[in-house]
């Protein structure tokens, strides 16, 4: 049941698409085929549904149900376009992610602040004057105005995720992030050495991993054991260098330093 339903989503995507386009293009389009394909769709929808629910019973997370009925790399991206959009709420509202107490915020957004406002600016002009060549064709209008203004959001959003999701450093992990599609923890106890360390240039190396910002980072934590990264469409591979930035990198490697070298607490003594 649930390959037959995974097929006909598969099928019926890209029939939705042509139908939009076909329909936004003014095309006619044969009633009794609108019906099939929307009806078809919601008998998807709805077998989709019952299959989650029957999952969550069998006592799956969330999560796990979602991916059983979607593929990994579906969700991950969908994710990351929600997660964008939930940044530029969080931006507005200056709240970052995951920003408590006990927790140290590193921002490494400033350096990126000044390119991606300049292509915003860029796609805003393109909006602009795609609106205005395509005034004598409404249909065809509105559909580029949707996708212009998406746009603009979501190059906004990838500057307010990397705004509100800042490297964090507690007690026992640091916290590298870069925008909604890189969140990798790094235990303090596997950290062989770290330093301030500022590159331009990032040759693709295996057990490497560089979430540059501006094209740079400037710090570089080797690790004693490796730990696993996620690629945005789910794909894993184990990383024993980390190459990232910091706005202030030399704070963060002072931090990161105190952070490894305090003592353990005393088993049983109150904190």
């Amino acid at each position: 049941m649930r390959r037959l339903l995974r097929g006909l989503a598969y099928a019926l995507l890209p029939g939705e698409a042509v139908l939009l386009v076909c329909l936004a293009g003014g095309v006619r389009v044969p009633p009794a085929l609108l019906t099939a394909v929307e009806a078809l769709l919601v008998v998807v929808l709805l077998g989709e549904c019952g299959l989650y629910v029957r999952l969550r019973r069998r006592g799956l997370s969330a999560r796990e149900a979602l991916l059983e009925l979607v593929p990994e790399p579906v969700v991950r991206l969908v994710g990351h376009e929600l997660g964008l959009m939930v940044s530029l709420v969080r931006w507005a509202a200056r709240r970052r992610h995951g920003v408590g107490p006990g927790v140290a915020a590193f921002g490494h957004a400033r350096d990126q602040a000044a390119p991606m406002y300049g292509f915003t600016f860029v796609c805003v002009v393109e909006s602009v004057a795609m609106s205005y060549l395509l005034r004598d064709l409404p249909g065809v209008h509105e559909v580029v105005l949707v996708l212009d203004v998406y746009t603009v959001l979501f190059v906004l959003g990838l500057h307010a995720a990397s705004v509100t999701r800042p490297h964090l450093l507690d007690g026992r992990v640091l916290r590298l992030r870069q925008g909604c599609h890189v969140d990798l923890e790094v235990p303090l106890g596997v950290i062989a050495a770290v330093r301030h360390e500022l590159r331009f240039s990032h040759e693709k190396a295996e057990g490497e991993l560089n979430l540059a910002v501006g094209s740079q980072t400037s710090l570089t934590v080797e690790l004693a054991e490796p730990v696993e990264a996620v690629g945005i469409l789910g794909r894993r591979r184990q990383v024993r260098t980390v190459r990232f930035h910091a706005d202030d990198a030399r704070a963060l490697l002072a931090a990161l330093t105190r952070a490894r070298t305090a003592p353990s607490p005393v088993p049983g003594t109150p904190g």
